[in-house]
């Protein structure tokens, strides 16, 4: 049974900063992890055709993970509030896998041992992030009124892509700094380990500063904000009778992010394969060239994030978020598919920026209509995290086809990036078929 609702205070810009501030540190690990995952397990001797499903990992573990979550954190509280403690501890042990996942191939173990190796480090990098990842979501959605809503995404999506920027740059960064871009076969440079060393310090700074400085409701005070009969802890959830009872939003917000987080997949595993082929002239994983272009592909993702910061900054100003939503999905489509026909690396930038702008509405739109929608239903943190599904199921359905589909454009990774935008413009596509409040 639903109450009145107590309405939600105005917060002060610091005050929605700090909410999500600690997203910035989050969100470099997630970037090394994006930028990085694939020349990893490329330079331990990955086959091109099997890349995609060492991506399957990630969003299987966050559509394990961030569930359990959300309602395990819907009923905890405890001094230091009810979405902190998951993310303080996700990004603990975050902290430690991000030393040890660039080692895999500096341990002197066996090929297949070190890939063995590699993949157990990413389910636990994976698992970890996701844990610190999803309560910033949820925090948002406990605690700003409608009327902010949109800025505080906004704000959250700003700091997402700068904490991208700063960990896609890292390997190249490092490398001017005369650290080592190159190491005996089978082994990770050094400008990738010392990044991830780096993105673990700054993750766990970022982490603790949001915990001192965000003061969540407690249980009694959330009831009143959010219109519940009594509050969350007292309250027993089945997962699968809330899903049921999910607002048509969801579902149809969820269309739209199956077509966009697929082409994000196609874009994080092939890129590098990619800009390798059509700048560098090579595919040769062992090459210097190979390694050279792997930190151009951070640098071209940083601008990517750049384009999203710009665009983040745009989006408020639209009047229909829905068209907002429709046209940053064309344009970062027509990005995508610009890519494999540019063989200048800083004529790239172009079509990175344009990539961004998609990426900023992807971070910013669903979560505002879905919380929006979901004003009234409680339980925000149970239904952001099962949300999270129609981020994870895509990434998995692309990556279990990544092969098949790379072979069916010829096996040429170039043509995975024509794939990506016309996913991106089908996703526009069915942006009409959201219904918003």
């Amino acid at each position: 049974m639903k109450t009145q609702l107590k309405q939600k205070p105005d917060m002060s810009f610091m005050s929605l900063w700090n909410l999500s501030f600690g997203f910035f540190g989050v969100q470099i690990a997630y970037a090394l992890q994006s930028a990085n995952i694939s020349r990893i397990f490329s330079t331990l001797g990955a086959d091109p055709h099997d890349l995609s499903y060492f991506w399957i990992l990630p969003p299987l573990m966050g559509i394990l993970i961030q569930p359990v979550v959300g309602s395990l954190s819907d009923k905890t509280w405890c001094r230091f509030g009810r979405r902190i403690p998951y993310l303080f501890f996700g990004a603990a042990v975050s902290v430690l896998v991000m030393c040890l996942l660039p080692n895999s191939g500096s341990f002197g173990m066996a090929v297949s041992t070190a890939m063995v190796f590699g993949l157990i480090s990413l389910m636990f990098l994976d698992t970890s992030i996701n844990m610190a990842m999803q309560p910033f979501k949820m925090l948002v959605g406990d605690m700003v009124n409608e009327k902010q809503k949109s800025l505080a995404y906004s704000i959250q999506s700003f700091l997402c892509n700068a904490g991208s920027l700063a960990g896609y740059v890292f390997p190249f960064f490092f490398t001017l700094l005369g650290i080592s871009n190159e190491a005996p076969e089978g082994v990770i440079p050094d400008s990738v380990i010392y990044s991830f060393y780096i993105g673990a310090v700054i993750l766990i700074l970022c982490v603790i500063y949001t915990t001192i400085k965000v003061k969540e409701w407690n249980p009694k005070e959330y009831a009143e904000y959010n219109g519940l009969s009594k509050p969350l802890n007292e309250e027993k959830a089945n997962m699968l009778q809330l899903l049921v009872k999910a607002p048509k939003a969801f579902w149809t917000v969820g269309l739209v992010q199956f077509f966009c987080w697929a082409a994000f997949m196609y874009m994080w595993t092939y890129t590098n394969g990619t800009i390798s082929d059509t700048v560098w002239g090579t595919t040769d994983v062992k090459s210097a060239a190979y390694q050279e272009a792997g930190n151009w592909v951070g640098i071209l993702f940083a601008v990517q994030a750049v384009g999203s910061v710009l665009w983040a900054m745009v989006l408020p100003r639209f009047k229909n978020m829905k068209m907002a939503y429709a046209i940053s999905l064309i344009i970062g489509g027509i990005g995508f598919a610009s890519v494999p026909f540019i063989s200048d690396k800083y004529l790239l930038f172009v079509s990175f920026i344009l990539i961004g702008f998609a990426w900023a509405a992807m971070l910013a739109m669903p979560f505002a209509i879905i919380t929006n929608a979901l004003q009234g239903y409680g339980h925000m943190g149970v239904y952001l995290g099962l949300f999270n599904g129609t981020i994870c199921v895509p990434q998995i359905v692309a990556a279990a086809c990544g092969g098949l589909v790379l072979s069916l454009v010829g096996s040429v990774q170039a043509n995975m990036m024509i794939v990506a935008g016309a996913f991106l413009v089908i996703g526009a596509l069915c942006v009409g078929v959201i219904k918003t409040k």
